[in-house]
């Protein structure tokens, strides 16, 4: 498990144990039932929670459940269910059995959030612009990976693609090290820079993800400046003491890829478990223009270990994950006259070489087989979270520790040779307390990592060794007037980052370069000057939610966030094989920070809902890449084959804003039309020195005006042995994109297009009404487009200049027809 018996993971695990040896006692349970207020028809699978103990399940064929809970007297019960508002309830354990009526609604405004925010909080009380995504609405979306399905259903947010199971998270424009994802709560450390891989967490077993598009460095520090991605994973219902779970199983038509995950779980009393345990495999990808794209399949292996319990005070977990993924990336080249794909099968090769590869045969681009060049990457993650009550507030305490090894090969003479081979491993702590005081919701809390990272046996290097600690304390408050919430606070980071120098020398034997110590320099070149430093920032946050009327809430946020250069930006200077991209990095980099003012107002009612959300973000010390080119004009190659992109700083602007309409016809609830709108603008505004020239005055990676139709029919009542059918049908349009970094060719102008996509399903139930099998089937690209998305890295994977009147780069994958199945168990 790549040193995870060292010495510091032993450590981790006895704190962790430590942590956990809370009396387990005071055990109490609730028992009701939840109904429809105004029909008193019983609501099946509705999910009954406290947030505050982090315990949960889920209603049975009757509508009725029993949860186990501490017993501190008083608690706040919250019961969710699809289509219907969000009931919090204050109550007396004892006080049962409960009979919860809840009403039918669309409003997507009284879910619940628990990111970026003091604690559970619903969405019209916050300021903050964030959306919510179910684990039905995942699943429905039925794409290769789970950015995708969100980029999907939330406006706003997009994603830097490389293939259809690589996928980096934009929000508003912005990504990178600068969107902060998280896992159940837990920051995701896995080489955040680079293009080439996606976010490193199993799909499966995501009950619901939370979106905060905005600073949220308030409470999660650097890296959280454009928002936070918040994956959050399911825990087990109560099974009295029985061992239940799942089975499912999906397949996808266009590259033939084949997913199965394994679920089992129990809960009785104080305990809970849960194993989880996944597997997709997929061959090269397909589109009417480029037929196969060679090197585009990946296989994926992850397993999940929760076990959690209850205890007179609140909560404790233990978490523990392993994600596996092999994954072929393309380099585009092709014969120039068939526009065949080609194989690399040379080292150091020059355009000539490149011209004259031998063509990719059909067995091989049919092949589940992951070629020899490709990349493997290895995630391992465990950590505990506790809830406590201590008096009168609750304390969370959180501690985890991961390791993320990325090898890249890329050498066709030497394949099992990486070309590129990092080992990170992060130590992360957060700790938060809150309580009310004077009428006041306070949250305190510091959190913050150490990381290490370290290059192994490889032979490039793009980046050197370096070790980061990070730590920041934060305040934040918020006030209730009425109908009128205020919230807002102050944090302090403060970063320490020293990374070494980096010496290469030569190996005769192999003729590749080998990272030698500082010790050992006789005949070796310093690549990389080694250097230290200590990186500081304030931000903030201030705003308030007003509730006009039941149907009426306007809401403003104004918020600075901070974000530390990231070790490529400071001192990269080296191919990454995988990206194809020779880096080069600036050592003086000074810390990026922006101002976002974020204003919304929303509606709702039984026929209409509608908001709209507008931004305004000015960044000073924004760091991008540009095309290295030399005083002429003429780009500049290091690398044959690769692209050589350059670190810049500086001030830069992003505005625009989402809107969005549903309409549910009187009388007729099971049916909505949802209407999406997302439009963005970045502008490069340079140096208050230095002019910007026209063709540089666009950000890069900025998507498209984007606009979603959705008709959506969902049955509240069963069909005899048809639970819940639903049906969806999908217009998504993109605008072409005009608006570009042109300078040095680092992007070009992306033509628009439609999609049609759709989605059927339902749930099979036996006579007593229990669930047997579910089943789904999805459509993406029904007709078959060809096109290119303006965030997708491939469009730009052409190693040399095209023939007059060809395509160049790579198009985006075609129709893809997908059906899911999913089995309960142990019923």
């Amino acid at each position: 498990m790549h040193n995870f018996t060292s010495r510091p993971f032993g450590l981790l695990i006895g704190m962790l144990l430590c942590l956990g040896a809370i009396e387990a006692s005071g055990q109490a349970f609730l028992r009701g039932k939840v109904v429809d207020r105004h029909s008193g028809e019983v609501l099946v699978g509705a999910t009954v929670a406290v947030p505050a103990q982090k315990a949960g399940t889920a209603t049975d064929a009757s509508g009725s459940f029993v949860l186990p809970v501490a017993d501190p007297g008083k608690l706040t019960l919250q019961v969710r269910y699809l289509g219907y508002a969000t009931l919090d309830t204050t109550l007396a354990v004892g006080a049962e059995p409960l009979l919860l009526r809840i009403r039918r609604t669309e409003n997507r405004t009284q879910e619940v959030v628990v990111t970026g925010v003091s604690r559970a909080t619903e969405i019209r009380r916050s300021p903050i612009p964030v959306a919510v995504l179910s684990s039905r609405e995942i699943s429905q979306t039925m794409q290769t990976n789970l950015v995708d399905a969100l980029v999907r259903k939330v406006p706003g947010l997009s994603g830097v693609t490389t293939g259809p199971n690589i996928t980096k998270p934009f929000i508003r424009g912005l990504g990178y090290n600068r969107v902060l994802t998280l896992y159940d709560g837990v920051r995701q450390e896995g080489q955040q820079w680079g293009d080439e891989h996606g976010i490193e967490i199993d799909q499966n077993g995501i009950e619901r993800a939370e979106v905060v598009k905005g600073p949220a460095s308030l409470t999660y520090g650097s890296d959280a400046l454009a928002g936070v991605v918040n994956l959050i994973p399911m825990l087990p219902a109560e099974t009295n003491g029985k061992v239940r779970g799942s089975f499912s199983t999906d397949y996808q038509t266009n590259n033939r890829s084949i997913g199965t995950s394994a679920y089992a779980y129990g809960r009785a009393a104080h305990f809970y478990y849960s194993l989880r345990l996944s597997h997709k495999q997929a061959a090269d990808y397909q589109n009417r223009l480029d037929g196969r794209v060679f090197n585009t399949g990946f296989r994926d292996q992850n397993a999940t270990l929760l076990t959690g319990w209850t205890h007179r005070r609140g909560d404790s977990r233990l978490n523990l994950t392993v994600y596996d993924n092999r994954q072929e990336i393309p380099d585009g080249s092709r014969d120039s006259l068939t526009r065949r794909f080609t194989r690399q099968i040379l080292e150091n090769e020059t355009d000539a070489d490149i011209r004259t590869r031998p063509l990719v045969s059909r067995r091989d681009l049919n092949s589940y087989r992951i070629d020899a060049l490709h990349q493997h990457i290895q995630h391992y993650r465990a950590y505990t979270t506790h809830s406590l009550q201590l008096g009168a507030g609750t304390l969370n305490a959180q501690l985890g520790l991961q390791q993320n090894r990325r090898r890249e090969y890329n050498h066709p003479t030497l394949p099992r040779q990486p070309g590129l081979s990092v080992q990170l491993t992060t130590l992360t702590y957060d700790l938060r307390y809150s309580r009310d005081v004077w009428g006041l919701e306070t949250s305190y809390g510091l959190n913050g990592m150490y990381q290490r990272n370290e290059n192994r046996d490889a032979t490039d290097f793009p980046i050197p060794d370096y070790r980061l600690f990070d730590a920041g304390g934060f305040v934040f408050l918020k006030k209730s007037l009425g109908r009128l919430d205020l919230s807002g606070g102050l944090r302090y980071d403060q970063r320490q980052l020293r990374y070494d120098a980096l010496w290469l020398r030569t190996d005769p034997a192999t003729g590749f370069d080998r990272q030698v110590t500082a010790a050992d320099t006789a005949g070796a070149r310093l690549q990389i000057n080694g250097n230290r430093r200590l990186l500081h920032g304030l931000s903030g946050s201030v705003g308030g939610a007003l509730n006009l009327s039941e149907s009426w809430t306007v809401k403003a946020n104004l918020a600075r966030g901070y974000r530390s250069p990231n070790i490529t930006e400071l001192a990269s200077n080296g191919l990454d094989p995988g990206a194809h991209i020779v880096y080069l990095g600036r050592p003086d980099f000074a810390p990026e920070f922006n101002l976002q003012q974020d204003l919304g107002v929303f509606f709702q009612s039984p026929v209409v809902d509608f908001s709209v959300e507008v931004f305004h973000n000015a960044i000073s010390n924004f760091i991008y890449l540009r095309r290295l080119s030399d005083a002429d004009g003429n780009e500049v190659i290091i690398v044959p084959g690769n692209r050589t992109y350059q670190y810049t700083q500086s001030n830069a602007r992003l505005y625009g804003g989402e809107a969005r309409v549903r309409l549910t016809p009187p009388g007729l609830p099971w049916l909505t039309w949802t209407n999406d709108l997302a439009w963005i603008r970045g502008v490069n505004l340079g140096r208050q020195d230095e002019p910007v020239p026209a063709d540089a005055r666009n950000l890069s990676l900025i998507p498209p005006l984007q606009v979603r139709s959705e008709i959506s029919a969902e049955a509240r009542r069963g069909f005899g042995r048809l639970a819940r059918p639903y049906a969806r049908l999908e217009v998504a349009g993109f605008g072409r994109q005009t608006r570009f970094l042109a300078a040095d060719d680092t992007e070009t102008a992306t033509p628009g297009y439609f999609l049609l996509n759709a989605s059927v399903g339902t749930a099979l139930t036996n006579r007593r009404g229990k669930t047997i099998l579910q089943v789904g089937l999805s459509g993406n690209n029904l007709l078959d487009k060809v096109y290119q998305s303006h965030l997708n890295r491939l469009k730009y994977f052409e190693p040399y200049q095209r023939q007059p009147g060809q395509r160049s780069g790579i198009y985006d994958i075609g129709r893809n027809i997908g059906i899911k199945l999913s089995l309960p168990l142990g019923e």
